[in-house]
């Protein structure tokens, strides 16, 4: 059974940093693009970050660009969300995604995604 478990979600003040990882067991997706999505309250599901299988091509969402940053362990078969200068707005439900195709395309939509983990809470207050 392939499972994706996310972890390091918290409360943090504006301007903190946090660091989510998502770890997936029962395959591997070291040759697959993973993502991070959110949802915040009220809203749909939006996408964050995407990471190729090798970590040599990374897409973020513009809100995030330049305090976000998306790596991957292939190893460990774990990615991770580095997430600095936390906003307000940054508030959601995180969720890590795994696809099976292996082309780095239409990354940013949820639907070509067909994992998905549990999601882990991001509170960021000001």
């Amino acid at each position: 059974q392939v499972q994706l478990v996310e972890s390091g979600g918290g409360l943090v003040q504006a301007g903190g940093s946090l660091r989510l990882a998502c770890a997936a067991s029962g395959r591997s997706f070291n040759s697959n693009p993973m993502g991070w999505f959110r949802r915040a309250p009220g809203k749909e599901r939006d996408f964050v970050a995407a990471i190729s299988w090798n970590g040599g091509r990374t897409s973020y969402t513009d809100s995030v660009k330049g305090r976000f940053t998306i790596s991957r362990d292939n190893a460990k078969n774990t990615v991770y969300l580095e997430m600095n200068s936390l906003k307000p707005e940054d508030t959601a439900v995180y969720y890590c995604a795994a696809r099976l195709t292996h082309a780095y395309t239409d990354v940013a939509s949820s639907n070509r995604y067909e994992y998905w983990g549990q999601g882990t809470q991001v509170t960021v207050s000001s």
